[in-house]
């Protein structure tokens, strides 16, 4: 039996929780509000509804890239970069459309690590794949 654990995992686990943390906040703004569709016009919900889709469009292939890097042997280091700046990146986006879903200093700073990782961890895959670890 292989116990080794893929350090992937890791960070699904913790963004996991991030994304059941984000399904919970627009339940509790849904309640709140008696919006049961759509925002309603009420920014508190507005705000969560953005929050919990931004995490939607951004975590699931990011953490593919990382996984497909460290299954094609991607070292290590480089899938721990990968997951920690992912993790980052989605707790400031988080907190920063949680405030308001206008540009702020933290909303760029996470969709600009957002982006450099989707490129980084792109790279790295395609580098595994040609044997370049």
């Amino acid at each position: 039996m292989n116990t080794t654990v893929p350090a992937i995992a890791l960070y699904a686990g913790l963004l996991g929780l991030l994304a059941a943390v984000l399904t919970l906040n627009v339940i509790l703004n849904r309640v709140r509000s008696g919006v049961e569709s759509g925002d309603g016009g009420v920014a508190s919900l507005m705000q969560a509804l953005c929050a919990h889709g931004n995490f939607t469009e951004q975590a699931p292939i990011a953490l593919i890239l990382i996984a497909c890097a460290e299954a094609a042997g991607a070292r290590t280091i480089f899938v721990n970069i990968f997951g920690a700046a992912l993790l980052v990146a989605r707790l400031a986006a988080a907190y920063a459309l949680n405030k308001t879903i206008k540009q702020s200093p933290m909303r760029q700073f996470a969709g600009g690590l957002s982006d450099l990782l989707l490129f980084a961890a792109s790279i790295a895959v395609l580098l595994a794949v040609a044997g370049i670890r």
